[in-house]
């Protein structure tokens, strides 16, 4: 969530730096995916998380496991977009971006061809990861636009309770045997690249229009 206020900020600038750090992560992870039968940490992060899960963390889990799933995600967007004439500013660049990212997604699934920990379909990088952070990245980054006196430490709460939000989902695919940590912070990596390029297309398209009028 950090990206996200850097890039209101400085978009050209923090664009470079955030894509070109998210990137070298993913590949760095994409490279290990396929030279190795499993990446160091994978099993670590899952038997300990297996290790510390109670049934009632079990069925929250569970339940925030559809609050990443792109069925959810694209709607709520779109409903976001008709609500609100400011959000709609820019409608095809966030449009665009949702879109684009599942089907991205599937086509690094199918290039990479690592399967989940306990099926036989591929699983690197996390849907579910790469969809929350940019729909949740994208909803603090609107929160900025449409209320603009929200404060620091309101934006920081906001901004703080989507980033756990988003760890929680992806510590439920792992959990859930969907996905190895290494496919988790892919999909974020992932996640955090489409999101910087759709914040700066905005940012900077908005005060494009600004010193024009």
């Amino acid at each position: 969530m950090v990206a996200v206020v850097a890039l209101r900020s400085h978009p050209r600038s923090s664009a470079l730096w955030v894509g070109l750090v998210s990137a070298g992560g993913f590949v760095a992870l994409a490279l290990a995916a396929i030279a190795l039968p499993l990446v160091p940490g994978d099993e670590v992060v899952r038997q300990w998380l297996l290790s510390v899960a109670s049934p009632p963390v079990v069925e929250a889990l569970r339940v925030l496991n559809y609050a990443g799933s792109w069925r959810l995600l694209l709607p709520a967007t779109l409903l976001i977009l008709v609500a609100s004439p400011r959000a709609r500013n820019r409608w095809w660049i966030w449009i665009g971006l949702m879109l684009a990212a599942p089907g991205a997604e599937g086509l690094m699934k199918i290039l990479i061809g690592r399967a989940r920990p306990e099926e036989a379909s591929m699983g690197f990088p996390s849907g579910h990861a790469m969809a929350s952070l940019v729909a949740y990245g994208m909803l603090v980054y609107l929160l900025t636009v449409l209320v603009p006196g929200l404060g620091r430490r309101r934006l920081a709460i906001v901004a703080g309770c989507a980033a756990l939000l988003i760890l929680a989902i992806g510590w439920s695919r792992i959990y859930l045997g969907v996905h190895h940590f290494s496919d988790v912070i892919a999909g974020y990596a992932a996640g955090v690249l489409w999101l910087s390029a759709g914040i700066s297309g905005v940012e900077v398209a908005r005060r494009s229009q600004v010193l024009r009028s």
